[in-house]
């Protein structure tokens, strides 16, 4: 367990940026000794490894759970159930079916969109012309709230690369008047602050190795 290193990484943020420990992959118990310290919020990628840990950890009542990873369409209701925030929603038919299912539920989650800034083959998200134009469709959709948007870099950039990228998804945030952007990760987090990141998804970095 990095906690130390956890703990100079908070020292250092600015007071509008928050970590989202990404603790897929590691266990129920990591995640207890990190929440000890004062981390709420962690990340979750696949339904239901999460799900395991919700109920082994049902009793800390301070967690907030987000949905980090793709979302399949058959788990959109388990995931509206379980989950606070949701910050991988990448399409427009997606959202939708969440709107839907969470008037059905009951629920109003924090939604972030993740928007797609670069040819990546392997990451999905909505094309940012896409968003501004169907930016009044998506305003009307019942029981969600929009916070914010997701981005996620494709790896092996250089500092000014990701620095370029994080800043049009800020730029884009911005021009929507959304608060929030969910963006760097263990290896790009300061270059993501630098460019207006709110919510930094660090996982190895404060969990240490998988073991």
């Amino acid at each position: 367990m990095y906690l130390s290193n956890y703990l100079k990484i908070k020292s250092k943020l600015p007071s509008n940026v928050k970590i989202l420990a990404v603790s897929k992959g590691f266990k129920s118990q990591e995640i207890k000794t990190i929440q000890n310290i004062g981390q709420n919020d962690f990340g979750e990628s696949k339904f239901q490894e999460a799900f395991e840990k919700q109920l082994i950890l049902k009793d800390l009542q301070q967690i907030k759970w987000h949905f980090i990873g793709r979302i399949q369409s058959n788990k959109i209701r388990k995931i509206v159930q379980n989950f606070k925030y949701i910050h991988s929603v990448d399409s427009l038919e997606k959202l939708q079916k969440i709107s839907h299912v969470s008037y059905e539920e009951k629920k109003n989650p924090l939604i972030m969109l993740q928007v797609k800034l670069s040819d990546d083959p392997n990451k999905g998200g909505f094309n940012p012309e896409l968003l501004k134009l169907k930016w009044g469709e998506i305003q009307e959709l019942k029981n969600i709230t929009l916070t914010g948007l997701m981005t996620i870099n494709p790896k092996g950039l250089s500092p000014k690369e990701n620095s370029k990228l994080f800043k049009k998804c800020r730029s884009l945030a911005d021009s929507l008047q959304l608060p929030d952007c969910s963006m760097g990760m263990s290896g790009d987090w300061q270059e993501a602050i630098d460019a207006g990141s709110t919510w930094l998804r660090l996982g190895s970095l404060i969990f240490g190795a998988k073991s």
